[in-house]
């Protein structure tokens, strides 16, 4: 294998190891923020600790695979009041909440 393309497989298993995220302008963060505030707030607790549903704290989240949690954002659970999010939502924005739900930024 040519030392080019070698770096290319290699660099292609590290990305897919982790989750890609494209850093939202400041407006779109601000977006992001209110949403988990208000709309995710609104079944999980204005406080996050819990109420229709799960609690979104970042000691329990820090449990699952981001992936995972991403997943759950976008496509819902079935058979739960937790609808799906990916009609107002790219990955991106899902991963960028993640983070902030996990206290990886601010």
């Amino acid at each position: 294998m040519r030392p080019g393309i070698a770096f290319v497989v290699v660099m292609g298993l590290v990305a897919s190891a982790t989750v890609a995220t494209a850093e939202p302008v400041a407006s779109r963060r601000d977006q992001l923020r209110d949403m988990v505030a208000q709309d995710c707030g609104s079944c999980h607790g204005m406080t996050r600790k819990g109420g229709l549903g799960s609690p979104l704290l970042p000691e329990l989240l820090a449990q699952y695979p981001a992936e995972g949690l991403i997943e759950t954002i976008l496509d819902g659970r079935p058979g739960t009041p937790m609808p799906p999010w990916k009609s107002m939502l790219s990955r991106d924005d899902a991963a960028w909440m993640v983070a902030y739900l996990l206290g990886e930024v601010k």
